[in-house]
């Protein structure tokens, strides 16, 4: 069997007997919703027209949501198809959220676990429809099993046109409209009303203050012209799911793995010669921030306390599970690289560095592949992202150990090394931001207005001042001239214009990417 979900729009009310049975059946909590029906009116008086459609789990054949969680809490069940959910397993990442590009999971605010449209599968199982079926005043609510030709569904599917959401995503949803207008079907096609009326829960914004007014732009004529006639009415918030303890995570992440890299690569390839600040100043820094960057995937989950199932039952095709074993193993072999730097076992050390160096790119650019994963936020899926990580690490760590070495003992020879590996990481990270990641064409409409939102929109004032000016050209410039004062201070000075600029470009990367509405 594989169950799915016909909506038709030709019967629907707009009246949520569905909304309101869902909640009942599953005592869904004020404020979240796993099933919810969209408003969008088109037109003009008197020609105008309000639509109303359903949304919910699409129950996909190919769900990004069940590779993306790191404790198997999503799954498909083998008997019918249904994408069910393990609430005793989930621990609150997220992850989930930003992979379902129908905005269809949420974090329930009781459980702070992830929770979403189930198909009703306690009913299903003992031959009951789920309950939004069954209240429907007007029978537009349809399910059953799609490979039964002579099931109800079926017979719909195969003698009426059928639309699905967003069918460029791959996941062979199985939730059909029948005469769905397209402003209901595609978020950006229709624009949030001003006014918002009693009726109405959706605030004007995507949860992060961020105008939803500000998301259209003039890349295609008839889609300005669609998003000008087509309002969206009535919706639900869905507030975006990462905040600034990502945005920290990253930058964190990357000094750590930066400032162990280049020791590494440094010593083992004979670029310079061993001292201190390399030798011990380098895991030192290390350690520190890959503690912080633990902290912080820590303290960002919902469900903290379950965060060692990752640990004793991981999933093997999430990269945040890959990604905690990376940094696991990283943070082992720094802590030995440390240990044997102040016991002064010089070949223990020679030797760690091989794959400690690994680890630290390993640990740079894993994040690349799990933005990967969120396949809802378009601006994130760069095949050039990894790079992009393992260039910031360098420029991390040049910045990190360059300030530090204001106070720990080091060579000249050791300064213009990392005052290098700063200007030229400086210059390839600006080059792939602006051309790589921002002006170059896109693969899609979302994420190039997810660009322009950082390039001229609401994140302009803060990307060309904090990253590109004060991040990006003050330290180059200071780098380049050298003027003032030894070169060890202009370096460590140009790290921490350096460092902020970098802080700032995640935060700004982060908050773009889950700016346009996703429902």
């Amino acid at each position: 069997m594989n169950f799915g979900f016909l909506i038709d729009n030709r019967k629907c009310i707009g009246c949520h007997a569905c909304t309101v049975a869902c909640k009942s059946e599953h005592d869904v909590p004020l404020g979240v919703y796993r099933t919810w029906v969209k408003y969008v009116e088109t037109g003009q008086f008197p020609d105008n027209r309000r639509h109303f459609t359903v949304l919910r789990c699409n129950h996909c054949d190919d769900a990004p949501c069940i590779p993306s969680c790191p404790v198997t809490a999503l799954y498909r069940r083998e008997q019918d198809g249904i994408v069910d959910f393990d609430p005793e397993r989930c621990i609150g990442c997220k992850m989930c959220l930003q992979a379902c590009p129908y905005d269809a999971l949420h974090i329930d605010p009781d459980t702070h676990t992830a929770a979403k449209c189930n198909f009703c599968a306690h009913r299903v199982e003992v031959g009951l429809e789920p309950s939004c079926q069954v209240v429907c005043p007007t029978q537009a609510i349809v399910s059953g099993d799609l490979d039964d030709p002579t099931s109800y569904i079926s017979k719909l599917i195969s003698r009426e046109p059928v639309q699905v959401r967003k069918p460029e995503k791959g996941t062979v949803p199985k939730l059909f409209y029948i005469d769905a207008d397209e402003s209901t079907l595609t978020p950006s096609a229709s624009t949030p009303v001003k006014d918002y009326g009693m009726w109405n829960e959706m605030p004007n914004t995507n949860g992060n203050g961020h105008n939803l007014n500000m998301l259209k732009d003039s890349e295609n004529l008839l889609q300005d012209l669609v998003a000008k006639s087509a309002k969206t009415v009535y919706d639900v918030e869905h507030p975006s799911p990462w905040g600034w303890k990502v945005s920290a995570y990253i930058w964190t992440k990357s000094i750590a793995a930066g400032a162990f890299l280049l020791p590494a690569a440094g010593l083992a390839l004979g670029l310079v010669a061993d001292n201190p600040l390399l030798a011990w100043g380098g895991p030192i820094l290390a350690l520190i921030f890959l503690a912080i960057t633990a902290g912080l995937l820590v303290w960002d989950l919902k469900r903290p306390d379950r965060f060692y199932t990752i640990l004793i039952r991981p999933q093997w095709r999430s990269w945040v599970a890959i990604g905690t074993f990376i940094l696991l193993f990283f943070g082992a072999v720094v802590g030995l690289s440390l240990l044997a730097a102040l016991m002064g076992a010089g070949g223990v050390m020679q030797f760690l560095w091989w794959p400690g160096g690994i680890l630290a790119i390993l640990a740079a650019i894993y994040t690349g592949f799990l933005f990967a994963q969120s396949k809802a936020r378009d601006l994130w899926l760069s095949p050039a992202l990894p790079m992009h990580l393992l260039v910031q690490a360098a420029l991390a760590g040049a910045a990190a150990l360059a300030i530090l070495g204001l106070v720990v003992e080091t060579t000249e020879q050791t300064k213009e090394f990392l005052g290098t590996v700063l200007l030229w990481s400086l210059i390839a990270n600006l080059f792939i931001i602006l051309v790589g990641e921002l002006w170059l064409p896109h693969g899609t409409r979302d994420a190039a207005k997810a660009a322009q939102l950082i390039l001229r929109g609401q994140f302009a004032q803060g990307f060309w001042i904090r990253v590109v000016l004060v991040g990006h050209v003050v330290p180059v410039a200071m780098l380049v001239a050298n003027t003032v004062g030894g070169y060890e201070f202009v370096a460590a000075a140009a790290g921490v214009f350096a460092l902020v600029g970098l802080l700032a470009f995640e935060s700004i990367w982060v908050k773009a990417g889950q700016a346009l509405p996703l429902s």
